[in-house]
């Protein structure tokens, strides 16, 4: 059967099943097994995949980063502090619209496992009583956490694509930035219609009292971009560092530490997390993104679609920025004659495409998860914005 086809009947069952309501995990737990089916993958084979997913240091830091995120949303809004929050965004911004996407672009500046999730209670806290569907809010909150990934030197997808490339992280990240400012432009067109202008206005001015303790909600999760930003200390050491503090700034007792570890460490998590990694590492040991890449240079494709298939096929599949410029990207420097910069930008925004699009992106996994919104629904506007940033990007790539 031709790798073509096996990938295609492995994309549709995904698509299936999480149709049908299928938890995620147990969606990518079959699916790795039907790759292992379809690619003749030995006992052995699969056991030692699984045994090095689980080992893998990816894996455990996303285990720890989502479980103790998990703590964190919870202290948050049990303790009122994600209201506070949307309650001072509206003071301080007014604008309804500046007051939702605020806080997924926020969070997205961290290249975090699993930040969807983190800003997913912060949209739906500040879209209350608002008519929107599930699956608006779930395409807001995954949408606009992305512009930073095209041209932010603090996500790796790009400093992996200068450094294979050999173009300068400046040019790149300057080559990247429309694609950046039309996933912000695209958001607003494609969600949100209707609710522009200012919230309610108060009867009364607000104090400075008010505004202080209003900002100082804002100091959890200030704390935790600093350290990761300017201090450059990883992710899920930032996020127990906080959760501790948290713990012993409201005096927790024993029975409520309790119950939050608990709801942070759940067992959907740990299925989820495993259906994603295993899915990956199943994906790079049966050989399929590389055995794929093969067949598309020996139908001698020429180079335009080449740019644009590869890595648009490979982030589709794998839903990871870093995958499809590390597994693509060699293969057409060497297709192209050299790594031109309007051939890698366009390669670069046609992979990112394919990530946004992918079924198992993360962070669309965890946003459909936490919204329960229909996968359908998010997909009927994240496809006219992809397009749009594809539009754009081959017309950079001639006009370059």
């Amino acid at each position: 059967m031709p790798d073509l086809v096996k990938i295609t009947a492995v994309f549709l069952s995904i698509l299936l099943l999480l149709r049908l309501k299928w938890n995620v995990g147990h969606v990518l737990l079959a699916a790795s097994g039907l790759i292992a089916l379809l690619y003749g993958m030995s006992l052995g084979r699969v056991i030692g995949t699984i045994k090095t997913t689980v080992g893998d240091l990816v894996t455990i830091k996303l285990f720890f980063s989502l479980t103790i995120i998990r703590m964190l949303e919870m202290i948050l809004r049990e303790k009122e502090v994600l209201a506070k929050m949307t309650a001072a965004s509206r003071d301080i911004l007014k604008n309804r619209r500046a007051v939702i996407v605020s806080m997924p672009m926020l969070i997205g500046m961290l290249p975090s496992l699993g930040g969807a999730y983190f800003s997913a209670p912060m949209v739906d806290e500040s879209t209350k009583g608002m008519k929107m569907s599930s699956e608006e809010k779930g395409f807001i909150n995954y949408w606009f956490r992305h512009p930073w990934e095209f041209m932010l030197p603090l996500y790796p997808g790009i400093l992996l694509a200068a450094a294979l490339t050999n173009i300068e992280l400046r040019r790149f990240m300057l080559a990247n930035a429309p694609y950046a400012l039309l996933v912000f432009m695209t958001g607003f067109m494609l969600s949100m219609r209707g609710m522009g202008g200012p919230f309610a206005k108060h009867k009364k001015e607000l104090s400075k009292e008010s505004l202080k303790e209003g900002l100082f909600s804002f100091l959890p999760i200030t704390l935790v971009l600093v350290m990761v930003i300017v201090f450059h200390i990883e992710l899920q050491y930032t996020l127990a560092a906080a959760v501790a503090m948290l713990f012993i700034h409201y005096r927790y007792p024993i029975g409520d530490l309790w119950r939050t570890l608990k709801y942070g460490f759940a067992k959907d998590v740990i299925i989820l997390i495993a259906g994603t990694m295993i899915f990956k590492f199943m994906m790079d040991s049966s050989g399929a993104v590389a055995q794929l890449s093969n067949y598309f240079t020996a139908q001698g494709i020429p180079v335009l679609p080449m740019l644009i298939a590869l890595p648009f096929i490979s982030g589709l599949l794998t839903g990871l920025t870093i995958a499809y410029v590390g597994s693509t990207f060699p293969l057409l420097i060497s297709i192209a004659g050299g790594a031109h910069l309007n051939e890698m930008t366009l390669a670069f925004a046609a992979g990112f495409v394919g990530v946004l699009l992918s079924p198992v992106h993360l962070c669309l996994v965890l946003t459909r998860e936490y919204f329960k919104a229909d996968i359908a629904g998010i997909y009927r506007r994240t496809i006219p914005g992809c397009a749009v940033i594809m539009a754009a990007a081959l017309a950079e790539y001639f006009l370059l």
